[in-house]
């Protein structure tokens, strides 16, 4: 199992509806729930909706400090590393990095979640 994340951007392009673009996508294994849950970002990151948003804008703060969390304790945060191997810190620190990055440069984006 995994979680897919994107980030939309809706444009008119002249037609009836609006298009929609994706301006970013990542996917991360959910083995990684537990460490999301302990730097305090599971619900920006799995369920967004759950806290009401709806924009990428909206979690860059949630994400912000979730990553400072985790760059401050990398011994905690390895202890929730799957015994699989299948979802590490050294995978998810750069996994929140470059969403928290898209999330800054696209902040009206809709975020979608598939898990």
């Amino acid at each position: 199992m995994s979680l897919d994340v994107s980030l939309m951007l809706y444009v008119d392009a002249g037609g009836p509806e609006m298009e929609r673009i994706e301006v970013f996508w990542a996917n991360i294994t959910h083995n990684l729930n537990k460490m999301a849950e302990e730097a305090g970002i599971y619900n920006a990151c799995w369920r967004p909706e759950e806290i009401g948003v709806k924009l990428a804008g909206d979690i860059a703060g949630l994400l912000e400090v979730g990553l400072t969390y985790l760059k401050a304790r990398p011994e905690h945060f390895k202890k929730f590393d799957s015994p699989n191997g299948w979802g590490k810190y050294e995978h998810f620190v750069p996994w929140v990095e470059k969403y928290l990055e898209a999330c800054k440069r696209f902040p009206k984006a809709t975020i979608v979640v598939s898990r």
